[in-house]
């Protein structure tokens, strides 16, 4: 991942965590973010001893100072994670933090010993973590059916299986989108900047829950705001809030979750230990995204569903393109990733139907996606870009850079295919009354009979019967 393609994302949950330094990692690779000069390692003594090899690390063999080497948080939390201070926050620049690698180094040693990981960085949890979401919006005329459409199952009060989306909270006029009548949930806490301009990934939360009640109307959804900031979190706040999540309104039958992060490593977040294996106890299924990082790294807490403790509590979902018949170019992929669905060019509502709302794009222009078709795609090197060329931006409002949303919208990413795997577990659940959630997710996928094909690979692909597919018109080659 070119770090280039990352700084507009960095410079953005940079100004939304302004107390909070961040870097790119690891060496400058871009693959992820995470907070300078700290660490993270369990509560009690495993956080004294990282704490204590660290400071003996830095004053033996590295030269680094141990002035900092402090905790930085409570010494016990529900997430069963402490933050520890390793060096000066302030020190270096976006491309790494020597004394958290120094750190990581410290205890290799001990890690060694004990045969599992001690400590970790912080990282950046978030629905676009490497600057690369499937796109950005693009409005949809109300004339334009919803896709997926509305599938005709009646709601059951006494039956109707329960969601809850982890994402960046509910639009202020969401009910007026009739499908999200019941809809229940926190408010996006700040819509709109000073000049009346959509902030960046407002409106997401609201589209995902959109999805979901098309393809599963017989569902109780809950949206939580937990991803408010430019939709990202630490990876030491995200455990607590999780649990805050479902201490308030009870375990849910489906957690749907289109964030997260990659590592660099094959065994998980260190900061949702205590709530993945919580989650292992529950009934729920945790449905997340696979990222669109359009790698075969583990995407994490997706690729939860590739670790045989956790392969009956998490479904990982990849995103097929517009045709549904290969993979999305902006999808993660690889034998971690267990369900692709349709997630290019989905249409939802947005910002619900009362008022009419602009948003402004950071880029007027784009290009093709790199794998040479002319779908939406901002998967692009050297830099991100927008979906609106200036002609059709002008079209739209007058002026580039800014359209008007009225509702609909038509949006891509793993994060929209996601809610609809989870819409086609919950309907899954209605049609055969089955109460349990995972062995719901068992059947679906067992009776499933479609593939699609993926990087070479033949790979189970969940079509909702209400969706359509949409046309993907290779690009003529250049002259």
């Amino acid at each position: 991942m070119a770090p280039q393609r990352f700084h507009e994302q960095f410079e953005q949950i940079q100004r939304c965590m302004p107390d909070v330094p961040l870097a790119m990692g690891p060496d400058d690779s871009a693959e992820f973010l995470y907070e300078k000069g700290v660490v993270l390692a369990r509560d009690g003594e495993e956080a004294r001893v990282v704490e204590d090899t660290v400071r003996e690390h830095f004053t033996a063999f590295t030269g680094l100072t141990t002035d900092h080497v402090r905790r930085a948080s409570p010494e016990t939390n529900r997430s069963g994670i402490t933050r520890i201070q390793v060096g000066d926050p302030g020190h270096g620049d976006r491309r790494g933090d020597r004394s958290v690698a120094g750190a990581l180094r410290a205890l290799r040693e001990v890690e060694g010993r004990a045969g599992r990981r001690l400590v970790s960085r912080n990282h950046v949890v978030s629905i676009a973590v490497n600057a690369c979401p499937g796109d950005e919006p693009v409005p949809a005329p109300l004339t334009q059916p919803p896709n997926p459409a509305a599938a005709a199952t009646p709601y059951d009060p006494d039956t109707a299986v329960g969601v809850l989306v982890i994402d960046t909270g509910l639009m202020k006029d969401y009910r007026s989108y009739p499908l999200l009548a019941r809809t229940e949930g926190d408010p996006q806490i700040r819509e709109c900047d000073d000049d009346g301009v959509l902030q960046q990934y407002v409106g997401h939360g609201t589209f995902i829950a959109g999805l979901l009640a098309a393809v599963a109307p017989n569902t109780d959804i809950t949206v939580r705001n937990t991803l408010n900031d430019a939709g990202a979190i630490l990876e030491s706040e995200f455990g607590d809030k999780l649990f805050e999540a479902v201490d308030q309104g009870g375990w849910p039958d489906i957690l749907s979750l289109s964030a997260g992060t990659s590592n660099g490593r094959t065994d998980g977040l260190l900061g949702l230990d205590a709530f993945m294996e919580e989650l292992r106890e529950q009934h729920t299924l945790l449905v997340a995204a696979a990222g669109n990082n359009g790698s075969a790294t583990p995407f994490w807490p997706a690729a939860y569903a590739d670790l045989p403790a956790y392969a009956d509590s998490v479904l990982s979902v990849g995103a097929l393109r517009g045709d549904g018949e290969f993979g999305a170019c902006f999808s993660n992929h690889g034998g971690w990733v267990k369900a692709y669905a349709p997630g290019e060019r989905l249409t939802s509502s947005l910002t619900g139907f009362d008022v009419p709302v602009p948003y402004v794009y950071q880029h007027s222009t784009y290009d093709a996606c790199r794998y040479g078709f002319a779908y939406l795609c901002t998967c692009q090197s050297p830099r991100h870009t927008g979906n609106l060329t200036e002609e059709r931006a002008a079209v739209a409002t007058g002026k580039p850079d800014q359209v008007m949303f009225e509702g609909f919208a038509h949006w891509s990413g793993t994060s929209f295919a996601t809610p609809v795997v989870a819409g086609m577990i919950a309907e899954h659940m209605t049609a055969h009354k089955e109460t349990d959630p995972r062995a719901a997710r068992k059947q679906l996928l067992a009776g499933n009979t479609e593939f699609a094909e993926v990087r070479g690979a033949h790979v189970p692909a969940l079509r909702p019967l209400t969706w359509r597919p949409v046309p993907v018109i290779p690009l003529a080659p250049p002259a």
